[in-house]
Parts: C-alpha cells; sequence; structure tokens
C-alpha cells in the first residue's frame, strides 16, 4: 500500500468514526447538548525504540461531545517530533476516545479509554521508516470548569502501538503523553429562566377561642371536622441553581413554612417529594430529586423542626404534569417550561390542616 492510500484510508477512518459520534449524538436525549473544541499542548516520552530518549513536544486538537450522564466522546488528531543530533523523530496520530466522568460539577475526574492509528516517522544514520500503525491508549484525567463555555483539560496517557512493518527493528512500542487542553463549548447550557414570585401564604391552624357557658345542661361539644391536606407546591427553580442540590438565595417560602410548623407541634408525617422532568438518564434523575427533597428537610432542620416529622423521597420523572412530544429538542423545552420541568424539578410538602 503507497503512503497516498494509507493516508486515505486513514482520512477514512477519522470521517467514519466523526460521523458515528455526530449519529450518536444527535439522538442522545441529555442536558448536556453543545459541542466544544479543545486545542491542546502535550509532552511525551516516546519508546527508545524511535530516539535517544529525549522528550518530544508536540500539539494537538481535538472535538468533544457529552452523549450521556457521565460520559463524553472526543476525537481528534495531535502532531508530536523530537530530535537529536544524529536523529528525528515525527509523529502524526488520530484516535476516537471515551470518557467516563465521575461527575458534572466544576471539577471533573475522568478515567479514558480509546484507540486510532499513527504514523511514525523516523531519520537516523541507519536509514528511514515510514509506517501508519493502530494504537490504543489508556489515561486519567481532569476537567475544571471555569464558565458555562470555558474549561481546562489535563491528562496523561499511555499510548500502546502495534507496528508493522520491519523498518523499526521492533513490533511494539509504549510512549506517556502529559497534555493539556484549553475546552470552548460552542452553546451555553439550557438554563430555567429564573421568575421572581412573592411568597403564597401558608394556611396556619386556627386556635380555638375558649368559649365559657354557664348552662345547667350543656349541650355536647360537637365532634371536631375530619382532618384534610394541603399540598404546597415550592419552585425548585426559586430553590436551587441549575443541576444543583444546593439552596441559594433567601428562601422566604420556606422560612414562612418553617414559622408555622413550629407555631403549631402537632402537624406531623409532613411528606417532602421531590420531582424531575424526562430530559436527561433516569437514574441521575431519580438522585437529584432525592438530593433536593433532602436538602429541603435539612433546611427546616436547621430551622427547628424535628426531623422525626418530616420524610423525604425522590420520584424522578414519575407523575408529570404535562406531555410534550415534540420532536425538535428546542421545542421540547419550550413546551416543558409552564411547570419549570426543563432542568429542575418541583417539591411537594404536604401538611395537615384543620
Amino acid at each position: 500500500m503507497t503512503t497516498h492510500n494509507r493516508t486515505q484510508s486513514t482520512i477514512s477512518i477519522v470521517l467514519a468514526s466523526t460521523s458515528l459520534l455526530i449519529l450518536t449524538s444527535a439522538y442522545a436525549d441529555d442536558p448536556y447538548p453543545s459541542w466544544y473544541i479543545l486545542p491542546s499542548l502535550h509532552i511525551a516520552d516516546i519508546d527508545e525504540g524511535f530516539g535517544s530518549g529525549t522528550s518530544a513536544y508536540g500539539l494537538g486538537l481535538r472535538f468533544g461531545k457529552p452523549v450521556s450522564e457521565n460520559v463524553d466522546m472526543q476525537i481528534g488528531t495531535s502532531f508530536t517530533r523530537s530530535k537529536n543530533s544524529a536523529q528525528r523523530f515525527y509523529q502524526n496520530a488520530y484516535s476516537l476516545d471515551a470518557l467516563y466522568l465521575f461527575s458534572r460539577n466544576s471539577l471533573r475526574p475522568f478515567v479514558v479509554a480509546g484507540a486510532g492509528v499513527e504514523r511514525n516517522r523516523m531519520n537516523s544514520l541507519l536509514g528511514q521508516a515510514d509506517r501508519y500503525s493502530p494504537n490504543v491508549n489508556l489515561g486519567v484525567g481532569v476537567q475544571f470548569s471555569m464558565s458555562d463555555q470555558w474549561s481546562i483539560q489535563a491528562d496523561l496517557r499511555k499510548v500502546h502501538s502495534y507496528l508493522r512493518g520491519q523498518e523499526y527493528g521492533f513490533s511494539q512500542a509504549s510512549h506517556s503523553f502529559l497534555s493539556i487542553a484549553l475546552s470552548y463549548a460552542f452553546d451555553k447550557p439550557v438554563r430555567a429562566a429564573p421568575q421572581v414570585r412573592a411568597a403564597e401564604p401558608v394556611r396556619m391552624p386556627a386556635e380555638p377561642i375558649p368559649i365559657a357557658v354557664r348552662t345547667p345542661d350543656p349541650a355536647p361539644a360537637p365532634a371536631p371536622a375530619p382532618a384534610r391536606f394541603e399540598k404546597i407546591t415550592l419552585s425548585a427553580t426559586e430553590l436551587f441553581a441549575f443541576d444543583n442540590a444546593t439552596l441559594h438565595g433567601k428562601q422566604i417560602k420556606l422560612d414562612t413554612l418553617a414559622d408555622a410548623l413550629n407555631a403549631n407541634t402537632q402537624i406531623q408525617n409532613i411528606i417532602i417529594t421531590g420531582y424531575a422532568d424526562r430530559i436527561g438518564a433516569k437514574r441521575y434523575n431519580q438522585t437529584l430529586s432525592e438530593q433536593r427533597a433532602n436538602t429541603v428537610k435539612a433546611y427546616l432542620v436547621e430551622k427547628g423542626i424535628a426531623p422525626n416529622r418530616m420524610t423525604a423521597s425522590g420520584k424522578g420523572e414519575s407523575n408529570p404534569v404535562v406531555e410534550c412530544h415534540d420532536k425538535i429538542r428546542s421545542q421540547l423545552i419550550k413546551c416543558l417550561e409552564p411547570n419549570r420541568r426543563v432542568e429542575v424539578d418541583q417539591i411537594t410538602i404536604e401538611q395537615r390542616v384543620p
């Protein structure tokens, strides 16, 4: 196979991988839709068979796409060179990598695995070698988010190459790469628009007014009316930031509710339930709804409510208020906005009233 044909094969592999990544991400119903670009710098420890043991340096360019709650796919290329007085080594590499991220917070550690093809060129006093060979890589790294669209990625990888041909004098090689990249996301993540609403009054149980009646034969007191329940719905947009279970700002509604519960300690069996919309992975939505319900319970405990009076749970995507079937993502998000179930959940609290 000629160098030209090998180049065409490599380009075909890269284009096919890119198409597969685009198709995969186009139908992934996840809350992280944006492609991002990662120009990078790296330093490499090239296998001794290729050089004099000196470090090699290079540049890279990758494109990435979140495809699920914990997985990013990245595809790209890199160029590395090393030289001394007697030898020159050049490498062009292309790979498709999968990153498993342990969180989507500001600091995101990950493990990475991938496969690709590389072109190794070596010029020395003993002659020249120029071959395309497959490779695999495995490593660890971390991403740090600086804003909605800018972040830094650093990773350390071990790349193992399976060399073709006999020009190099050995059949396998291993390189270590330490790289740092600046990432830019083309789209900002979708966020629910914050809405400011006046605090709704919490119904307080009326205190009975004692009345003394002087009669020879007082009529028996009427039986108390059966208790009923009132549901108080709290907007998650007012309580939490996007994709977060930490309360933000002044919580007027929660303070009002805490005052009411402290005023009447007979109110028991308070049920706190978190709900999520259907955008995103079911397990992720279930976990987020549980975390937010437990955060509300912890806040009320801090305000003096006994924890044994409350039960917190999450129900994920169950019991939707509206049903939307839009195919286009932007229209689907717009359809779910009236209930603020785009990227947030509702929390329902049941309390007993007379």
